[in-house]
């Protein structure tokens, strides 16, 4: 029982480092971006965290991952960071934050219901009502940050298709982290989407020779703190919990967007905007609440540990499974 505590506690503490991080990346990736293009700002971001993360990888002393988890780290390596990180490049650059992050926050509802159907993780009443609920402070939050002018059409497509491939890449994610650790599968996910962003090298080259110091700052920090860690930390939180639920929790992410834009950018949230926050927030506290009344396959693992002596612990984060 103690051990199922502890790897609770420290999903939850992977999950919190997630949704902040990748909530700053929006402000540094609006930072970046005045100076980088899409694919260079991607291609530098992989850059910087494949050098962290391969560096961390060698000091764990942990080798290449199962034979068995190849197939979710080629596709997430491929959608998730070479794709995604493009589109969502692109797509800032022609509709307003707010806009993104209401078309972004697709990517749960679709990965609940990709989850539900090829995981078999079903579709709990507490989980899909909690969706309904985030999903329309998304929606508030996206209606107060639009200023009233229309989006255009292409960034709203890019955005979309920046949520589609995230829920895939959870998708492909969940069965491969059975068989490699959270370190590995973030690692060579990340090495696969810096190759497929190569066909950038040149732009990239060009533009950091002439960016400020603070755009090549902020793509290095896109690199080692939203990319080498938050992702790892995805990569762990995701591997004890389902894709859903992990999904939902991301809903945190606009409210962070909004307080950070608001110290960082002097920003002053409206009140439409603190609303939808709450709703958002209100929309995950409900999949978190209620009876255990289903048990993951993690959660099924974690009972074993407590009564077999011989069964094998969770792994702490970057630690590879036996």
């Amino acid at each position: 029982m103690v051990q199922s505590v502890r790897s609770s506690r420290w999903a939850v503490v992977a999950a919190a480092v997630t949704v902040v991080l990748w909530a700053s990346a929006f402000v540094f990736i609006r930072s970046a971006g005045a100076e980088f293009s899409p694919g260079a700002l991607a291609l530098g971001r992989l850059l910087s965290g494949s050098i962290v993360l391969v560096v961390i990888l060698a000091i764990q002393g942990d080798g290449l991952p199962p034979r068995a988890a190849w197939r979710g780290i080629l596709i997430s390596g491929v959608l998730w960071f070479g794709v995604y990180m493009v589109a969502l490049n692109w797509g800032e650059q022609h509709v307003d934050a707010g806009t993104a992050a209401m078309v972004i926050n697709v990517g749960p509802v679709l990965m609940a219901l990709l989850a539900g159907y090829l995981l078999r993780e079903g579709f709990p009443g507490r989980l899909m009502a909690g969706i309904a609920v985030s999903f329309t402070g998304a929606i508030v939050i996206g209606l107060s940050n639009t200023g009233g002018g229309s989006s255009g059409a292409l960034g709203v497509l890019l955005c979309l298709l920046a949520a589609v491939t995230w829920a895939i890449s959870t998708i492909a994610q969940k069965p491969a982290l059975e068989h490699a650790s959270a370190l590995q599968v973030t690692t060579f996910g990340c090495l696969i989407g810096t190759l497929t962003c190569l066909p950038f090298a040149g732009q990239l080259v060009t533009e950091a020779a002439a960016a400020p110091l603070s755009a090549t700052l902020s793509l290095i920090y896109l690199g080692v703190f939203p990319t080498a860690l938050a992702f790892t930390t995805w990569a762990y939180a995701l591997a004890r919990t389902t894709a859903g639920k992990a999904g939902v929790t991301t809903y945190v992410v606009p409210t962070l967007v909004i307080l950070m834009a608001w110290i960082a950018l002097g920003e002053v949230p409206t009140l439409l905007a603190v609303l939808g926050g709450l709703l958002c927030l209100a929309g995950v506290a409900i999949t978190r609440s209620g009876p255990k009344d289903s048990q993951t396959p993690s959660d099924a693992s974690e009972i074993e540990s407590t009564t077999n002596p011989a069964a094998v612990s969770p792994p702490l984060p970057g630690q590879p499974r036996t």
